[in-house]
């Protein structure tokens, strides 16, 4: 026999712990992933999945009706009994009061005298419910965070190839087009796949419960669709800006032009005054080359922006070398300038010092200066035979210092 208090104590924990799994139910009911996997057509391990869940669920609500009813019955049955008749009351919320009819068990397994009805407690109710709620929010969990990763690659994929699809419209480039209609078949492919069978994209962790999406596939059909709204993009702001780059790449040329100017002239100044074999040798080109205009400007006319844009990074990257392989001829050849004063220099300094050794006299030392002067003031000069000259002068001069 059990109180009234105890009885009022056992009803109020039970519809606390009823309350709380209504309330789970019914997010699990309207959750973004129970709704999506019930109004899609399903394929594949999805539909496998989903049909099991999908019975797991219903017989989670019926279970629930039964499990809630007998709470109501036993609530009506307390607030109606007097103190001296709580025997039904206790009955109903610890004995076995919950009916279940699950329909007969196959005929294989089934027993003779078999109803297809069970009676199970409140608790027992409880502990399968749970069972089914679990498998239930497994597949559901699953499958949103799915979509939330999957689709959120496919989302951006989709916003990529619009913009670029706008854009390829007014390029009216075969290439390109194709591209963007490649990026487009790729993502739809994805998309097919998250719509109709999404769990065959996630990947279960080691304990058989947690885990991750695979968005490998979405992520290189995202990838296709930056690259190829990149080209495409790239390509219309060529487009636009077609006569700007064009006049920015003569004046490209015309630096280069100037370059190679310098630099023949540079070596001419030099060839006058230096042996030919000291000299940098003669640009590969007397002309700036990779720059035709005329060639761009029929580009342009034909709406070959693609093959234009390629062009002129060409030429620039061409031009911009020549350029400074030029720049480098001029400078090599003022260099061999440079290094006559310089040998001119250490030349007049050694016949200095040998002044102050009181050497000026010495016949076999002036020979041997006159021998490098003549070198140094003939052109063109010899500027290694020039280098040995002064170089003997100066270990005469420190063999004089030495004695």
């Amino acid at each position: 026999m059990v109180t009234r208090q105890e009885a009022q104590a056992a009803l109020d924990a039970a519809t606390a712990e009823r309350d709380t799994i209504s309330s789970n139910l019914l997010d699990l009911d309207g959750s973004f992933g129970k709704r999506l996997l019930s109004g899609a057509s399903l394929t594949g391990q999805s539909k496998r999945r989903w049909e099991t869940a999908a019975a797991a669920l219903a017989k989670l609500w019926d279970t629930y009706t039964a499990y809630s009813g007998v709470i109501d019955k036993a609530a009506d049955l307390l607030s109606a009994s007097r103190d001296r008749d709580l025997a039904p009351v206790s009955a109903l919320l610890s004995g076995r009061s919950v009916r279940l009819v699950a329909g007969p068990a196959p005929l294989g397994r089934r027993d003779l005298a078999d109803t297809g009805v069970e009676e199970v407690t409140l608790t027992s109710a409880v502990a399968r419910m749970r069972r089914d709620f679990a498998a239930v929010s497994e597949v559901v969990t699953a499958a949103e965070a799915v979509w939330g990763e999957v689709g959120g690659l496919l989302d951006a994929a989709d916003g990529d190839l619009a913009r670029a699809t706008s854009l390829a419209a007014g390029l009216a480039d075969a290439a390109l087009t194709q591209a963007v209609a490649e990026a487009t078949s790729a993502v739809a492919q994805q998309r097919v796949t998250l719509n109709s069978d999404p769990l065959s994209l996630w990947q279960e962790g080691p304990d058989g419960h947690s885990g991750q999406a695979d968005s490998s596939g979405a992520g290189r059909a995202r990838e296709q669709a930056a690259t190829v709204a990149a080209k495409v993009a790239e390509v219309a702001a060529v487009r636009d800006s077609a006569r700007q780059r064009i006049d920015a790449l003569a004046a490209t040329a015309a630096t280069a032009t100037a370059a190679l100017r310098d630099a023949l002239d540079a070596r001419q100044r030099a060839a006058v005054k230096i042996a030919e074999e000291f000299l940098p040798a003669l640009p590969a080109s007397t002309a700036a080359g990779g720059f035709q205009r005329g060639e761009l400007d029929a580009l342009v006319r034909s709406g070959q922006w693609q093959r234009l844009s390629e062009q002129i990074d060409r030429a620039e990257r061409d031009l911009v070398a020549q350029a400074a392989s030029y720049r480098a001829v001029a400078d090599a050849a003022d260099a061999t300038l440079g290094r006559r004063e310089e040998l001119r220099g250490m030349l007049q300094a050694y016949k200095s010092k040998a002044a102050r050794l009181g050497a000026v006299e010495d016949l076999g030392l002036s020979e041997i200066y006159e021998a490098a002067r003549d070198m140094l003031w003939t052109a063109p000069c010899d500027l290694g035979a020039a280098a040995d000259a002064v170089a003997a002068y100066q270990q005469a001069i420190l063999g004089i210092g030495r004695r």
